[in-house]
């Protein structure tokens, strides 16, 4: 299973996402993709290191990245099917899109989609880089070192 994501950053919603992948599937690889239509306040090699500590823990999860159209990184990394997070119904609209023409350009790519825990439901990362650049606590929806490291990403970047 190839759960991709740019996971910038990591939030406890991706977490349990991971976790209940890991529930059902023997391996888990946990990809950060790069998006040219995003500007990530962490690089591609920050936010490995970030996924390794912070699923250092759960059996089954190998940390990758790709580059590229996810349809090859299933391919590239032997993967069978491709996990995506649900939090809302407007997730369903574009990402029951996306399942379909990577189905369309790779008919062997299966999506399973998995819903958080509803704790977890409203939580994104667009949203947590915007809260911690407003100087809002974090805290409850990052992991600790992920929550301290995005703090001090963005105090350096106000000096």
């Amino acid at each position: 299973m190839l759960y991709p994501g740019t996971f910038d950053p990591v939030t406890n919603g991706h977490l349990d996402v991971i976790r209940r992948a890991c529930r059902l599937f023997d391996r888990v690889i946990v990809a950060v993709g790069t998006n040219s239509g995003k500007r990530p306040a962490f690089t591609v090699m920050e936010r490995l290191d970030h996924l390794r500590r912070v699923c250092a823990d759960i059996r089954g999860v190998e940390v990758a990245s790709f580059d590229g159209l996810l349809t090859h990184a299933v391919r590239d990394f032997g993967a069978v099917a491709v996990i995506r997070g649900l939090r809302a119904v407007s997730d369903f609209e574009y990402e029951f899109q996306m399942a379909l023409m990577n189905r369309e350009l790779s008919p062997q790519c299966e999506t399973v989609f998995l819903m958080p825990s509803p704790g977890y439901s409203f939580v994104s990362s667009t949203m947590i880089r915007e809260i911690a650049r407003l100087g809002g606590d974090i805290s409850p929806f990052v992991p600790p070192e992920i929550c301290r490291l995005l703090l001090r990403r963005f105090r350096e970047v106000a000096r």
